[in-house]
């Protein structure tokens, strides 16, 4: 289990993060979400020892960042937002270097590099100079070099960014078949992507965390009214008034004529669902029905609700 309690950085005078704490469990995929400048990458350096913490502490199991780093390092597969890769280096060199940073024999590398080509689909590249690759290639080479020491914990900071959607849908794959084996934490700004791929959520807000939970779990806590859009004919202002008033659980919040329509906008507190009572009103009303629309609550409007602009460093 990972553990951060109250985790504070500070550059210069400015607080990038303000006392933070959250858990990760074995086998949990997590996202880690915020705007640019929010504290993401700046959490995630010092979950991986790249950066010292100005106060709090980082745990694995007993284990703390700031008296065991270099032994949390080895259990640490880290993918940066800038992929640190050396375009001049085969696919094999820079695996090859990588294994002797990490003190890998080279039996072990053997049966490693075996491994991570297979998991990454690297066989048609793994001798080309890494210039040559694609970006969505070289994504997985950095993932692959995270990998090579077969870690307990994998950590990757905006994994597609910059990616084409077919190359978005590979690295994706991967990383869900990595997580059914390791502790993932994902930082990204593609929140569709985080909600296809992770188990829980973790959201921070001007180095705070504001949300912790299932996207579900988010999105039923953040709606507290639904929205309904109801598109007739032949409603009239009389009629239109008594709709909130025959329904008591709702409220028009906009009523809008367009092309000789009515465009009502109706809101209500999501325990209620009021939507056959309106549709027996609009009925008895001589109203013609051309559309009726709920609109449902998703990650995007959690997210935006929940943070604000980003500035200063991540």
């Amino acid at each position: 289990m990972i553990r951060v309690e109250n985790l504070k950085k500070y550059y210069g005078d400015f607080q990038a993060l303000k006392g933070i704490d959250f858990e990760i469990d074995d086998g949990e995929i997590v996202g880690f979400l915020g705007a640019n400048g929010a504290g993401k990458s700046t959490t995630l350096k010092v979950m991986t020892g790249y950066l010292a913490p100005s106060a709090g502490n980082v745990f694995m199991d007993d284990l703390n960042i700031q008296a065991h780093s270099l032994a949390i390092r080895q259990q640490i597969g880290y993918l940066p937002e800038m992929n640190p890769l050396y375009g001049e280096m085969r696919v094999y060199d820079y695996l090859e270097f990588t294994s002797q940073i990490r003190g890998m024999s080279p039996e072990a590398f053997k049966t490693a590099l075996d491994r991570v080509v297979d998991q990454c689909g690297l066989r048609e590249v793994i001798h080309l100079p890494i210039s040559a690759c694609s970006k969505g290639y070289k994504q997985r080479i950095g993932i692959s070099a995270a990998i090579l020491h077969d870690p307990r914990v994998l950590i990757f900071d905006e994994p597609v960014s910059g990616l084409d959607p077919n190359q978005i849908v590979e690295i994706r794959n991967l990383i869900r078949e990595l997580g059914q084996h390791k502790m993932l934490i994902i930082s990204s700004h593609i929140l569709q992507e985080i909600e296809a791929t992770v188990d829980r959520i973790v959201i921070i807000d001007h180095g705070e965390i504001v949300a912790n939970g299932t996207s579900r779990e988010l999105m039923s806590g953040f709606q507290g009214r639904t929205q309904l859009t109801l598109d007739v004919k032949y409603a009239d202002e009389a009629s239109i008034a008594g709709l909130a008033r025959n329904i008591d659980e709702i409220e028009v919040a906009d009523a809008q004529a367009v092309d000789g329509r009515s465009v009502l906008s109706i809101e209500y507190t999501r325990e209620v669902d009021p939507r056959e009572a309106i549709f027996e009103y609009a009925k008895n009303s001589g109203w013609a029905i051309l559309e009726m629309t709920q609109h449902q609550v998703h990650l995007e409007d959690v997210f935006r609700g929940l943070t604000g602009e980003g500035g200063g460093h991540a």
